[in-house]
């Protein structure tokens, strides 16, 4: 249920970069990156910020200035209005995407950002590394739109576009994976943000190997935890980038929620990025913070604000935010009453009812025979049945549990298997 870590911190090189001159109007294939990113990659393979991550974790003797990547920039009116942007993660080294999003880029005015060097065989903080300094290279300079800003990848890639937008949804306005799902991160605060914010457009093929894992377990999963999700299941496709229309609808559809993102971000400002900036640690935990103390205000958002702080102090332990945050959720804990803490068991029974309810289903009904998951299959049913174990022993005589207890029955055989 819960995210694996993909590795421990890694270094970042602090050369200051100045703004750049904007690229032409075109399609570049080949564009260097002039710096390392300001974007708080470390926190993609960790569960905090650190000032300076350790040396070589992404690699030793990491570059930023030799990564490259593919462009195209639309042409425009207003040098100073940013544009929605698609930053796409290829399975393999060399970019792919462009030629299915080249319609639509050219329709509709988007940045395309290809990156180059990033397939699936790059260990992960490399591969978030480079993913994340051709990003800011372009948005330091073309002013990006970050509720019309939409990550995608194919396969691997795609699970790593879902991982980008998860940890860094003030970036982001949605994601569009490929022929494969992701994993949520574990801090609630950003769940609920996720729920707020992003809008993820899924895509699967007929005969996609993934097909079970899009339609049965992640989608309906994400929709139960309340994140605006629509899987399109395209016919006589394999594992493989859906054809440039199906692109548009998906597009066209997490543009729909771009009025409702710009909404959220007027109500909690932390909860988007300027189109070409990127806050200081200080900065940033500050403003989430701030936040988080709004939420605490009203009984109603109470546990969420809560939740907010608890983020500010885990992400940022040693800023002056992060030790006031800890010092507000001490005050909290000494409360004699503590209504919030039956918010945090029922949130608590809505993901393990959700990942129960979809993983139970991809488990007996999304995996064909012969597929590579196949051999997963037990695994699956015994933690949907944990899962729903867990809900029953909690409150047996709820409507979840009499959903649970006929879910195990079903489940019960396929998890004995050897």
């Amino acid at each position: 249920m819960r995210r694996a870590l993909l590795a421990g911190l890694f270094s970042l090189a602090t050369a200051l970069v100045g703004p750049a001159a904007p690229p032409a109007p075109g399609y570049t294939p080949k564009v260097a990156v002039s710096g390392p990113t300001r974007l708080d990659w470390a926190y993609l393979v960790s569960n905090r910020s650190p000032a300076e991550p350790p040396a070589d974790l992404a690699g030793k003797g990491y570059d930023s200035a030799k990564q490259t990547y593919e462009l195209f920039v639309p042409a425009r009116k207003d040098a100073k209005k940013p544009l929605p942007a698609i930053l796409f993660v290829s399975a393999g080294d060399e970019p792919a995407g462009w030629k299915a999003f080249e319609p639509l880029c050219k329709d509709k005015g988007f940045v395309f950002i290809g990156v180059r060097g990033a397939g699936n065989g790059v260990d992960g903080p490399k591969r978030v590394r480079i993913i994340l300094d051709c990003l800011d290279d372009v948005r330091r300079q073309l002013p990006l739109d970050p509720d019309r800003t939409y990550t995608s990848g194919i396969s691997g890639g795609g699970r790593i576009a879902c991982s980008l937008a998860f940890a860094l949804p003030e970036y982001f306005g949605g994601v569009i994976p490929l022929c494969a799902g992701g994993d949520l991160r574990d801090e609630q605060w950003l769940r609920f943000r996720a729920a707020d914010r992003l809008s993820v457009a899924l895509i699967t093929g007929e005969t996609d190997f993934n097909r079970g894992e899009v339609e049965r377990w992640k989608g309906p999963m994400w929709k139960d935890l309340g994140i605006r999700t629509k899987v399109w299941t395209v016919p006589k496709l394999g594992h493989t980038i859906p054809p440039a229309a199906v692109l548009a609808e998906a597009v066209a559809w997490l543009d729909q929620g771009a009025d409702a993102r710009a909404a959220v971000a007027k109500k909690y400002p932390a909860s988007r990025a300027t189109p070409d900036g990127s806050l200081s640690r200080a900065d940033a935990s500050k403003a989430l913070l701030k936040e988080g103390q709004d939420l605490l205000a009203a009984r109603a958002t109470e546990y969420r604000g809560l939740m907010t702080v608890k983020g500010v102090s885990e992400r940022w332990p040693d800023t002056d935010a992060g030790k006031a945050a800890r010092k507000l959720l001490e005050s909290y804990e000494a409360k004699a009453e503590k209504p919030w803490e039956a918010e945090d068991v029922a949130e608590l029974r809505k993901q393990f009812a959700a990942e129960a309810r979809s993983l139970g289903d991809y488990a007996l009904n999304g995996i064909p025979s012969g597929s590579p998951y196949e051999k997963d299959r037990p695994a699956m049913a015994k933690r949907a049945i944990e899962l729903w174990g867990a809900l029953i022993g909690d409150a047996p005589n709820s409507p979840l549990a009499k959903e649970g207890k006929a879910r195990v029955a079903e489940l019960e055989a396929l998890a004995k298997k050897k």
